[in-house]
């Protein structure tokens, strides 16, 4: 695989998986949108379906990647750096463009939300105003769950610790079940095997932190949250942003760790 074709299949992978990822969150929090409350099942399994997707789509060009974690303990089991860089770019890129085509295909919702009283509250007054604004920059603002991750309970160790454990097992996944032939990325029985497990991850161990499991997938989003004109869309929380990158990067790491000593 050429430098130009790893960075365009995981650029078009992880959009698909933001996209699709991103949409069923959009769709289940949003209001006027016809799935609205639909629940976690509909979120696990869109997730689950949106990796299918991307990974199928992606497969032929990268090895379908699309996750940090994923490139990294790749990189430790083959002791093999030279693309990782070139991995990462295109799936930070690619996060960034799939959480910017959910505001585009929700776009009418995202305003009707975002503009209720019942989701915003009513106007802050010139007392409050200056106070109202330095909360929303701090705290996670009422859509912000649509393009990237938060904590049900705030416990730092406890939100890092939930993130590596999830990661842990989908890298494991990945390195025991997934590989394709040549060992460089998803074949096509581990696409189907690696969206199960994503299912199962969210259904198990997504509830305390919404099961990132992915830098790019996290950080693209949170990105493109803080940038886009959104009205009283509230802050993107980055006092907890390092997290769902850190946690993650510690996951494959510890992964690949065992999947060396145990399985190589």
């Amino acid at each position: 695989m050429s430098s130009s074709d790893i960075f365009i299949g995981e650029t078009i992978g992880t959009a698909i998986l933001i996209l699709l990822g991103g949409g069923v969150c959009a769709a289940v929090t949003l209001k006027a949108s016809k799935a609205r409350n639909a629940g976690w099942l509909a979120i696990t399994f869109g997730w689950g379906f949106a990796v299918l997707t991307a990974v199928y789509t992606s497969a032929p060009l990268s090895g379908a990647h699309l996750n940090p974690a994923v490139t990294l303990a790749l990189a430790i089991k083959d002791d093999d750096w030279s693309n990782v860089p070139v991995y990462w770019a295109g799936q930070l890129l690619g996060a960034a463009i799939g959480a910017a085509l959910v505001w585009v295909a929700y776009y009418g919702q995202f305003h009707a939300h975002l503009t209720d009283k019942e989701i915003v509250g009513e106007p802050a007054t010139q007392a409050t105003a200056a106070k109202s604004v330095e909360a929303r920059e701090k705290a996670a603002g009422p859509v912000l769950g649509v393009f990237s991750t938060g904590p049900e309970i705030r416990v730092v160790w406890q939100n890092l610790a939930t993130e590596i454990i999830g990661t842990v097992v989908l890298v494991l996944a990945v390195l025991t079940q997934g590989l394709n032939d040549k060992g460089n990325g998803l074949g096509t029985l581990g696409a189907l095997i690696t969206a199960l497990v994503v299912v199962s991850i969210g259904l198990s161990l997504g509830g305390p932190t919404g099961y990132a499991i992915n830098p790019a997938r996290d950080l693209g989003p949170r990105i493109v949250h803080a940038l886009l004109p959104l009205p009283n869309k509230g802050g993107s929380d980055w006092s907890y942003a390092w997290i769902p990158v850190v946690g993650p990067l510690i996951g494959g790491a510890i992964a690949a760790g065992i999947y060396n000593v145990a399985f190589a």
